[in-house]
């Protein structure tokens, strides 16, 4: 990370994070436009994409990691409080519904509990002691990924301290590079977002980093463990009428079917897409997709390759 020669905040006992500081083109922020705040902002958090970019190898690592500790049976728990907590929580819980996950493999625990997602909840992220707690449960198969832009929130180095103690992989994702919470950590993702359009407002630039970092790490972590078939959303799990139009739609664009062939192939299959797209690529049954899917951990590839090599 590089900053000028002149800059008071680097070094000493006062250092300051970029997080914290003052950004120059926001010294004006009360006297602009609603229009200029907004481009501002809008420009601002293209440096949040590229600091996400940036950090893309550290984060594949963390995948591949995460996704060896899931098939050996363990699971990925995020850590935070404030807006990194919200994000962690929004992220798990929308993995369910979107590829079929099962409850427990990727989950989230935000400081001050449930009430926090919506309320403020006064000095829970300084609680070492309730971090600790949370990650009670964690051993050596599991991930804790601890979230924080500042790098120093007690309650993520509470349970980091005892995630690392059971044996657990850690790893931190923040936007500060002297993150006090990085020696508890294997793996640190930095996010180097800079200073915020309204100072310390982390909710900002390094909010929509770690959004983008979390969006990043669990699809791809959802692919690693093939709950897509190509670029298709294969592990669905058509809740609402919605996303019931969505399964048809897909196993239209997998099998090449018409809108009534592919109603008639998953009603054949009990309604599960996986075994509708194996049955109507293979040209088998539903019962021998469903076997086939088992077999191979429920990856759509690895079952058509067994049953009938394709390409996707």
């Amino acid at each position: 990370m590089r900053h000028s020669a002149i800059d008071p905040m680097l070094d000493g006992d006062d250092y300051v994070p970029a997080t914290e500081r003052r950004l120059d083109a926001s010294m004006g922020l009360d006297s602009m436009s609603s229009l200029e705040i907004l481009n501002l902002l809008a420009t601002q958090d293209r440096v949040a994409v590229d600091a996400v970019t940036d950090a893309a190898a550290d984060l594949a690592e963390l995948v591949d990691i995460a996704a060896d500790r899931i098939r050996r049976g363990g699971a990925v728990h995020y850590f935070g409080a404030g807006t990194s907590g919200r994000l962690a929580v929004l992220d798990a819980a929308e993995l369910l519904p979107t590829y079929n996950l099962d409850s427990g493999v990727v989950v989230a625990h935000m400081a001050g509990g449930p009430a926090a997602l919506v309320t403020s909840v006064e000095n829970v992220e300084d609680s070492q002691d309730e971090g600790r707690v949370d990650a009670s449960g964690l051993g050596p198969n599991d991930v804790a990924i601890g979230l924080a832009a500042s790098g120093n929130t007690p309650y993520v180095g509470g349970a980091l301290t005892a995630a690392r103690d059971a044996g657990a992989y850690t790893a931190l994702i923040s936007s500060n590079s002297r993150a006090s919470l990085a020696p508890l950590a294997d793996t640190v993702v930095l996010l180097e977002t800079g200073a915020e359009v309204v100072t310390g407002s982390t909710r900002l630039k390094a909010g929509t980093a770690e959004k983008l970092a979390l969006n990043g790490f669990s699809t791809a972590l959802m692919i690693a463990l093939g709950r897509t078939w190509s670029n298709l959303m294969v592990s669905v799990v058509a809740s609402n009428e919605k996303l019931r139009r969505r399964t048809v739609r897909i196993l239209m664009q997998a099998a090449e079917l018409s809108e009534a062939e592919s109603q008639e192939a998953l009603a054949a299959a009990g309604g599960d897409l996986k075994v509708a797209i194996v049955a109507s690529v293979a040209s088998v049954d539903a019962d021998t997709a469903r076997a086939s899917l088992a077999q191979n951990s429920g990856s759509v590839r690895d079952a058509l390759a067994e049953l009938a090599p394709v390409s996707s």
